[in-house]
């Protein structure tokens, strides 16, 4: 169909003609990203053109980075007349222009925080202009300085090994960059054994000699400032280690051999100490007469009759006396 009023006024021919009329809802926002450092007031803009009527509506609502539209938070929403504050920055939402039915839906948030980054949606309705969807998207960012970054190590400090030392903050918008620096006057390694990554915190120090250990301080930079930490390198000498190890093993081994000494001594005299055990059974003593054997000590004296008189063996079966005459 040709020769029909274009703008306000759109006519569609479809099995005949059918005019419909009005007017489409266009809304403006920024195309640039807005940056609004923590703790400020953040002003985001939006501008609409519509016949404002009494179907007029206004809503603004947010969604966290990384997630659909579709999952949104709504912020506030003007209708009928009234302002209508909702969610967790109701307290700190409001509109440039109260009541915005003069183009401009402007939002005002105030003290900004690291969780108000995110994507923010100016949606206006008015039916029944239908003719687009009415809405405009301003992408937020809270910038927030470094904080104070955590040093670590890992790894050997040996002489000619390889050890790593890392550089976060936890905090940061945009992300902080790190850089490794030494301190002292002590000469920097060479740049073949020192390899830093800006954007991880990570440094690897390869080859380690004596004169790698020093102090090292981690700077996070982003345009909000930045913040350090420090870290203490110590590089030892592994054969000095070897031989305190094997010195170590020798005394501990002449301990144990000088402990085991002492008990094998201290029991050969407790077994030195023991009585000795007696015999029960048909041994022989040593004071026993053999037998038919008469001792001396047998012989007995009988001063009254003057004689000398033997005592009966024990193991013969007569008995013998013998009577000398004494000699005076």
């Amino acid at each position: 169909v040709t020769g029909l009023p274009a703008g306000p006024f759109l006519c569609w021919a479809l099995l005949g003609f059918v005019c419909l009329s009005g007017i489409a809802v266009e809304v403006k926002v920024p195309t640039e990203p807005l940056s609004v450092p923590v703790g400020k007031t953040a002003e985001l803009s939006c501008s609409y053109s519509t016949s404002v009527g009494d179907n007029f509506a206004l809503e603004w609502s947010f969604v966290q980075p990384g997630k659909p539209i579709s999952t949104s938070h709504p912020i506030l929403y003007f209708t009928n007349g009234h302002l209508y504050p909702t969610g967790s920055k109701a307290e700190r939402a409001s509109l440039l222009q109260n009541p915005p039915t003069r183009g401009v839906a402007s939002l005002r948030l105030t003290d900004v925080r690291p969780s108000d980054t995110g994507t923010y949606l100016c949606h206006v309705n008015n039916p029944p202009d239908f003719y687009t969807n009415g809405l405009g998207l301003i992408n937020l960012t809270v910038l927030v300085p470094p904080s104070n970054p955590l040093c670590t190590q890992n790894g050997p400090t040996f002489v000619g090994g390889s050890t790593e030392l890392r550089c976060y903050s936890s905090e940061g918008a945009p992300k902080p960059v790190y850089n490794w620096v030494r301190l002292g006057s002590s000469p920097t390694p060479s740049p073949g054994s020192m390899v830093q990554d800006e954007v991880s915190g990570q440094l690897i120090l390869t080859n380690l000699s004596l004169t790698s250990s020093g102090t090292y301080r981690c700077v996070a930079t982003n345009q909000m400032g930045s913040s350090s930490c420090e870290l203490t390198l110590s590089v030892t000498d592994s054969s000095k280690g070897r031989v305190a190890g094997t010195l170590i093993g020798v005394l501990l081994g002449v301990l144990l051999l000088s402990v085991a000494a002492f008990c094998l001594i201290r029991f050969q005299k407790e077994r030195k100490k023991k009585p000795k055990e007696t015999y029960g059974g048909s041994e022989l003593r040593e004071d026993a007469t053999a037998p038919g054997i008469f001792e001396q000590s047998s012989m007995k004296v009988d001063s009254s009759k003057g004689l000398l008189e033997r005592s009966p063996s024990t193991s013969t079966v007569t008995t013998t006396k013998s009577k000398l005459p004494m000699v005076v």
